[in-house]
């Protein structure tokens, strides 16, 4: 069972839609230096779910590199085979028309896969998550060797504040975003509150000019994405958590709906449209209305 959660942007997403500014980003990540020239096109697949939610960012650098951008709080190791499925699909969309049985070789653009992870977890700065990590091992059947014939590596990048000081130091506008979720991160546990949490770090960033443009413009935005994103991942914690207590079907969708009506009451109090919880947590209008909080 999927959750029906689909919506337009979360914040890094939102922050990073300009075309430069994902150019700069790259540059960063990869320690490389790319004209300022070089066109930059964003071909996310907005129908594409991960996680019960949209791939962050895709984009093509030059029409020779694929670039697959994941923001995470947490690592997980089955990343590599969710990128794979969604990899394939963007391949088949960007090279529809050619003629992939033709006796010439087509070209396609080099892939470059890259988690920024942003969770409480102490990694390390850089780490790579292989799909072959999570091949059976054929030994009983007695089959020897490790080599494959299928391979894919994720770069996992922890960008929390302070963390790859270089590569931050090579892109402000990340260094300027980790420097947000990280206020966020510490009012939350002075609050215990995480609206409260949120209205402070940005009024706090706006102050302090961290990311001040971006909040002017958009502030009632990222404090909806980022609070329906964190309260997203606690409930698919949740949902996680029952799935394995309960091992059945049955027991995950019960767990699930529950958080769902939970995160929409939620929403609802901090002043949400009926629209905007719709879109984030599947809900049809007529069960939101009645969970909302009369006056």
């Amino acid at each position: 069972m999927h959750a029906n959660v689909k919506y337009k942007d979360s914040v890094f997403s939102l922050l990073f839609s300009d075309p430069a500014l994902l150019r700069e980003l790259y540059c960063a990540l990869e320690g490389v230096e790319l004209p300022k020239d070089t066109p930059v096109v964003i071909n996310t697949l907005q129908d594409v779910l991960f996680m019960d939610r949209i791939n962050d960012i895709s984009f093509e650098i030059g029409g020779k590199l694929i670039v697959l951008l994941e923001h995470q709080s947490t690592v997980n190791p089955n990343l590599p085979f969710r990128i794979l499925l969604y990899i394939a699909r963007l391949y088949e969309k960007i090279m529809f028309g050619e003629n992939i049985y033709s006796s010439k070789r087509i070209r396609i653009p080099r892939p470059v896969f890259i988690i920024l992870y942003n969770g409480d977890a102490d990694i390390p700065d850089s780490s790579t998550l292989k799909l072959s990590d999570m091949f059976e091992d054929p030994s009983s059947l007695g089959v020897t060797g490790n080599e494959t014939a299928l391979e894919l590596s994720v770069k996992v990048l922890n960008i929390n504040h302070g963390r790859n000081g270089e590569m931050a130091g090579k892109c402000k506008t990340l260094a300027a975003y980790s420097a947000f979720v990280g206020k966020v991160k510490e009012l939350e546990k002075e609050t215990k509150d995480l609206a409260e949490a949120l209205q402070l770090a940005i009024k706090h960033c706006k102050e302090h000019g961290i990311l001040k443009e971006f909040l002017d413009r958009h502030s009632t935005e990222v404090f909806n994405m980022l609070w329906t994103e964190w309260d997203l991942d606690a409930v698919l914690t949740l949902r996680r958590e029952e799935g394995r207590e309960e091992g059945r079907e049955e027991g995950i969708a019960k767990g699930w709906q529950g958080g769902k009506e939970e995160t929409a009451r939620n929403a609802l109090a901090e002043g949400a449209s009926l629209e905007f919880v719709s879109k984030i947590t599947g809900l049809d209008i007529e069960t939101i209305t009645r969970l909302k909080p009369s006056t």
